[in-house]
């Protein structure tokens, strides 16, 4: 059985890919480095992390990216022997307007190397790459198509323009081929042909809990497109009660024996319509075909188990629950914000990891946070800090992270006189909480802090070398959601949320001392309650 979700926390907005007897799930990463998170299998069941594919600033530059923005949807396929990917950076979204360069890059190997991303447009977002193999062969981009314009549906529909692989280059002009149904929002298009068809599939409704995904046919590629009689292919939106919400955004794959599946985002809320810490992960569902050729998912909603294909079984090695930091490079679990992991800010080494000390928790051009996907509602991290603060700017600890607006903090710092003490700070919305109380620590001895998730509450422990001791306060997890950091101000939007909680390692240097700290290991352990 395919037991969902497949891919837990932190991955939205899936592209599934099929190349020989290989399967590959790509996701968003929005601020995240490495862009373009990237899964392996060989039989839809058990999934790898390989890391993500845009791991540079010369693939992609994430320097002051808003919250939220950065890679959005991206798109992965393959021709010519080349993987294609294609993304969206959103460099900035407020009062209607958004900059959304688009770009391609492709690799002889999942593995790269990479080339070098060409422009393409920045008309819209949720880019995708068709090829038409069992046509003329040419290659088509679609997305789509936003409209700025006061008065205006910014969501202007679906269009599709020619690509040519050889010169990696648009052709022509851009074409609207559908502006969706009656749900709108219509965005996250895939195109796919079958017995001769040509089938849009899209997403709908938005990404929150009227999110849902539709599709419609055509026998020419340029359309008109005939949206399916039956309605929706996938949503959650009638039904508070299902354990998988938020359905929608598909994406289809066919297996060797001709055995198709969808995949596509759900989330968990805790509660009916609750707010969603392991943000927007993806599942996987069978697609049938009717005999007049329309796609089907059973009840048109998402299952928590389905049949797994006829594939043979291909299980993979369980990583270990502690980081040694003992290669020269984070493994694929690991994520930092805004800047590539690189020398001249983290150091591996055998027995720890060093950070130096980088921006403020605002910073948004060169902060220092390494951190790993949440992905059960209980969970934890532990590490062991070793750190001499010499004044109050200079900061570093364990933190349950969403944006930089909404965070909770335990950290090691300087008191006026510069002895060590550790405290736990909170940002919810942007504004700033101090909790009780400082504990003095002794100069020179590392301290072991532990993050403890159960959502909706997150404590902070540590041992300062009288055992472990929890801070006598219950902070809150469920700010660490896509529900509360979306922020409007006035009817207009200023910050959205599109990501998940994080845990992770931090560490500030304000007044630019060089300070840095080392972190001995990190263990995550997550523990299965139902589906969380």
């Amino acid at each position: 059985m395919i037991r969902n979700p497949v891919l837990r926390g932190f991955e939205p907005d899936p592209v599934i890919l099929r190349v020989g007897a290989d399967f590959y799930l790509a996701t968003s990463t929005f601020e995240w480095y490495p862009g373009v998170r990237l899964h392996h299998s060989r039989d839809l069941v058990n999934w790898r992390a390989l890391g993500g594919v845009l791991d540079s600033t010369r693939l992609l530059d994430l320097t002051g990216v808003p919250d939220s923005g950065g890679v959005w949807a991206p798109g992965l396929s393959y021709a010519d022997g080349l993987f294609h990917l294609v993304f969206t950076v959103v460099d900035t979204y407020a009062e209607g307007w958004k900059d959304l360069p688009g770009f391609v890059t492709t690799a002889p190997s999942i593995e790269g190397p990479w080339s070098d991303p060409v422009p393409l447009h920045g008309r819209g977002f949720d880019v995708s790459l068709f090829h038409d193999t069992e046509g003329d062969g040419r290659s088509w981009l679609l997305n789509m198509r936003l409209d700025w314009r006061p008065g205006r549906e910014s969501f202007a529909g679906i269009e599709i323009q020619e690509y040519d692989r050889t010169t990696r280059s648009l052709r022509g002009g851009p074409r609207t081929i559908s502006v969706g149904t009656a749900a709108g929002v219509a965005e996250g298009p895939h195109l796919y042909r079958r017995d001769g068809w040509y089938y849009l599939v899209h997403a709908e409704g938005g990404t929150g809990y009227e999110h849902g995904a539709a599709v419609a046919r055509s026998r020419e590629l340029l359309g008109p497109y005939e949206p399916d009689p039956a309605g929706t292919l996938l949503t959650s939106r009638h039904d508070p009660g299902l354990e998988l919400q938020k359905a929608g955004h598909c994406s289809l794959v066919e297996t060797p024996a001709g055995e198709w599946y969808a995949a596509h985002i759900v989330a968990r809320p805790p509660t009916p319509r609750g707010r969603c810490v392991l943000g927007r992960e993806t599942a996987l569902q069978p697609v049938t075909w009717t005999a007049d050729g329309w796609p089907r998912i059973a009840g048109a909603v998402p299952a928590v188990t389905v049949a797994a294909p006829s594939l043979e079984p291909a299980p993979v090695p369980r990583p270990p629950a502690t980081d040694l930091f003992d290669t020269p490079v984070l493994g694929p679990d690991w994520s930092t914000l805004r800047r590539p992991a690189g020398p001249d800010w983290i150091e591996p080494a055998p027995g720890r990891l060093r950070l130096h000390g980088g921006q403020s928790p605002v910073g948004r051009r060169a902060p220092s946070l390494v951190a790993r996907r949440v992905t059960a509602r209980r969970c934890s991290l532990r590490t062991s800090l070793a750190f001499a603060p010499r004044t109050p700017d200079h900061l570093a600890g364990l933190t349950a992270y969403y944006n930089t607006r909404n965070w909770h903090y335990l950290y090691v710092t300087a008191a006026d006189d510069g002895s060590p003490v550790l405290r736990a700070l909170s940002c919810e919305a942007g504004r700033l909480i101090a909790h009780e109380p400082e504990v003095p620590l002794d100069p020179g001895r590392p301290v072991v802090l532990h993050a403890d998730l159960d959502v909706p509450v997150l404590r902070f422990s540590y041992d300062a070398g009288q055992g472990m001791r929890t801070l006598p306060v219950e902070l809150d997890a469920t700010v660490l959601s896509d529900e509360h950091a979306d922020e409007f101000h006035d009817g207009q939007l200023r910050v959205l949320g599109f990501t998940g909680a994080m845990l992770g390692l931090w560490a500030q240097d304000l007044d630019g001392a060089g300070i840095h700290a080392d972190f001995g290991h990190a263990t995550y352990l997550a523990t299965p309650d139902g589906i969380a």
